[in-house]
């Protein structure tokens, strides 16, 4: 009987533990994916890092280099077809590009896609128009944001400023349109 409670007791704990850290960020759900808790984190202008340097191919085949969105605010997300909650936000950020119109450019991030093929339909379905970068064949697009937004944690999503750096994230599924516009509103304000 007395192993028994041990032998139970170990076993509770050893769930807890693995539980625990499936919903951190910066761990793997069994999907093999990291999920964001999808709260708002703003930097600001004295706490944002350098610009993000990036050219790098989207998934429909053309070149895209973020230095030439410098002087406005970009939006980038970090999706994959095969996200749940990334099929759920992706028509409130096809509806906060266009409510933001030319305040604000919007580019993904598709990561870990088994085909170029399937990203585009994903597109397609969602009536996305704006670019996706092809992070799932060049790790320099996912290397390039390290050490200020995690794309490998999709959804996710940063609004960089003016200048190229990373003024705000979401971690996970962006909450509602109004989250994002006012993202973009506070760094158009110079406050996030």
């Amino acid at each position: 009987m007395r192993f028994s409670r041990a032998l139970s007791g170990a076993l509770l704990s050893g769930a807890l533990v693995i539980t625990g850290g499936c919903t951190s960020v910066g761990q793997t759900n069994p999907n093999g994916y990291i999920e964001g808790d999808s709260q708002v984190i703003q930097f600001g202008v004295d706490e944002r890092k350098d610009p993000i340097e990036l050219s790098a191919e989207t998934i429909a085949g053309d070149e895209l280099d973020l230095a030439d969105y410098r002087g406005q605010i970009v939006v980038v997300n970090a999706w994959g077809s095969w996200c749940g909650p990334c099929n759920r936000e992706m028509p409130l950020l096809a509806e906060a590009a266009e409510e933001l119109g030319d305040r604000a450019a919007f580019l993904g991030i598709n990561i870990r896609d088994s085909s170029r093929d399937d990203a585009l339909a994903f597109e397609r379905s969602h009536g996305v128009e704006y670019p996706s970068l092809d992070g799932s064949s060049d790790p320099s697009v996912l290397l390039a944001f390290r050490g200020s937004f995690r794309p490998a944690a999709v959804p996710s999503t940063a609004v960089l400023d003016e200048e190229g750096r990373v003024a705000a994230i979401v971690s996970g599924e962006v909450p509602s349109v109004r989250t994002l516009v006012g993202m973009v509103e506070d760094v158009e304000k110079g406050s996030g």
